[in-house]
């Protein structure tokens, strides 16, 4: 059978979805190639987020093109995901060597386009179509190249996104907001536990928009309806599909942490603060997009929050939760951002306190509000604030790396360090990675260490004493 790499670019739901693509094309009897010279197939799972990410995307596809014309005249090659989403057969116009543009509601159907392909009954195939129920039709999950799964595990628990930022192009690559029902939900994570998985991260675009459009009936289709489900998905404690979600994913045994991204500010309600206080396995961390500290630019942004409710916000989770891990993203240079805009955002910052930040230099994305705007902040000006953001973002993150030093602190160890083998990597609860000297013994255990010393958004640990 024919060999496969794929390479992934974007976010966390990208990787998941390549997961599902290559678990699924190893049950139909491919293999997975370990470079992309060796494969018979390449694919190349795209992110739209930024102009950056499609032009490397792109600028990758045109090397492979090359590449298969000199060394391999047969080779497969395709574009998946987000940018396969928005620009579809223009991708092959550009490139006529590209045979497979596949969609974001296509993951699915990867095997079945492959098979025909390599079969030559299709010479080119664009499927960027919209399909009723792709939200739940890959549950395939693979890792490291077997049938057998790690410590950790992502589950998507839906697609799409309605809130239409004006800089954001995912709804128009990703969809309208499709949510699976709990019931399927749960029987996958049930499966990954059994399969060994510990941790497992719930993945949706705004997973805090989880269920908004399900009655109880759809939410808990295929179960009786709880009791104490109301007219609405709200139950009658006034929790959130949401929250009813994670209370399930809970309840399931052998299951030691559950996490979840990316949330949206507005989705932070009291119900889903209170979660992180009586869930002993909702991990202390909250990834929390702020995207600007001036309430101006939030609205041109079409956020629907200001800066005092995401400031309230946090006040509510670390007095719910002492000690939870808080990271966000930040946009730079949005149209019409001046210097009073961006002060105002290094203020919040400052305030904040952030265990992280991923900070980003507004791009432009074709089709969006954002584009049309007047007053495009420079290049030169975006970079700056670029770097002078993210120089505060680091020196908060070093303090608050340093007051590790001397703690005990519980990981779970997801296996040996991909820079030193020597070493086994690990997470705090709050989100933090932890290198040890270690063995595979440890790899799967939750096990506490001591914090020695720092590194660069790293904690190193000796579990010598507390573990003999």
């Amino acid at each position: 059978m024919p060999s496969v790499f794929i390479k992934t670019y974007g976010c966390q739901m990208n990787e998941r979805d390549s997961e599902a693509v290559a678990a699924q094309l190893v049950a139909k009897g491919y293999s997975l190639a370990k470079t992309e010279s060796a494969a018979d197939v390449v694919l190349l799972n795209t992110c739209s987020v930024r102009d950056f990410a499609e032009q490397k995307a792109m600028n990758k596809m045109k090397n492979l093109v090359g590449t298969a014309r000199k060394d391999r005249p047969g080779q497969i090659l395709g574009y998946l995901g987000c940018m396969a989403q928005s620009r579809g057969r223009e991708l092959i116009d550009k490139l006529p060597d590209v045979d497979l543009v596949l969609g974001t509601q296509k993951f699915h159907r990867a095997a079945e386009h492959l098979d025909e392909l390599l079969a030559g009954k299709r010479d080119k195939i664009v499927d960027v179509a919209p399909e009723a129920k792709s939200e739940a039709a890959i549950r395939e999950h693979l890792v490291n190249g077997s049938a057998k799964t790690s410590v950790s595990a992502f589950v998507s628990i839906m697609q799409g996104c309605n809130q239409h930022c004006t800089f954001c192009i995912v709804p128009a690559t990703r969809g309208e907001e499709r949510s699976r029902t709990i019931p399927d939900i749960v029987a996958e994570c049930r499966e990954l536990v059994a399969r060994g998985v510990r941790e497992i991260t719930l993945l949706g675009q705004i997973v805090t928009s989880y269920g908004k459009r399900f009655s109880p009936a759809e939410l808990w289709e295929g179960e009786g309806i709880p009791a104490n489900r109301g007219a609405s998905g709200v139950d009658s404690c006034g929790n959130s599909a949401f929250v009813q979600l994670l209370e399930a994913v809970h309840a399931i045994g052998g299951l030691d942490r559950i996490r979840f991204t990316s949330p949206h500010p507005k989705g932070y309600g009291d119900d889903l603060v209170a979660a992180y206080a009586r869930l002993p396995k909702l991990c202390e961390s909250a990834h929390i997009p702020l995207q600007s500290g001036s309430d101006r630019i939030l609205k041109l942004m079409h956020r629907g929050y200001t800066r005092e409710k995401f400031l309230a916000i946090v006040e509510k989770l670390r007095r719910a939760k002492p000690g939870i891990g808080i990271t966000t993203d930040i946009i730079v240079g949005f149209p019409g951002e001046t210097a009073e805009d961006f002060e105002m955002t290094l203020n919040l910052a400052r305030e904040v306190q952030f265990d992280n930040a991923y900070i980003f230099k507004y791009s432009p994305r074709r089709d969006t509000p954002a584009a049309e705007m007047p007053d495009q902040v420079p290049q030169e000006i975006r970079e700056e604030r670029n770097h002078r953001l993210l120089e505060l973002v680091n020196a908060i993150a070093a303090r608050k790396y340093d007051e590790f030093i001397g703690r005990q602190v519980e990981i779970l160890v997801e296996g040996p360090s991909k820079k030193n083998p020597a070493r086994y990597t690990g997470r705090t609860r709050c989100n933090r990675i932890v290198l040890f000297d270690g063995s595979a013994r440890h790899q799967g255990q939750l096990m506490d260490v001591k914090i020695e010393r720092t590194g660069s958004f790293t904690l190193y640990g000796d579990p010598a004493v507390i573990n003999l």
